[in-house]
């Protein structure tokens, strides 16, 4: 699994209401959202579960869509 910015402690001093980090994940995030704990549950089901014994040798992201913005850059 391959979190994206996710709500944690650790960055708790980043999510304050206008750090300039902060507003940076809400804008380019597609999601317009910081991800939580509780996102990614289920794809950790779903990697430990059968529906996944034909899954090898990939990284399943789950970052609310900022790679997509990220891989746009030049």
């Amino acid at each position: 699994i391959g979190p994206g910015y996710i709500e944690t402690p650790q960055t708790a001093p980043l999510r304050v209401a206008g750090h300039p980090f902060d507003a940076f994940i809400r804008a380019k995030t597609p999601a317009g959202r910081w991800g939580t704990t509780d996102d990614l549950k289920g794809p950790a089901v779903f990697l430990a579960s059968a529906a996944s014994d034909f899954v090898n040798g990939h990284v399943l992201y789950v970052d609310g869509g900022i790679l997509a913005y990220i891989g746009k850059q030049p």
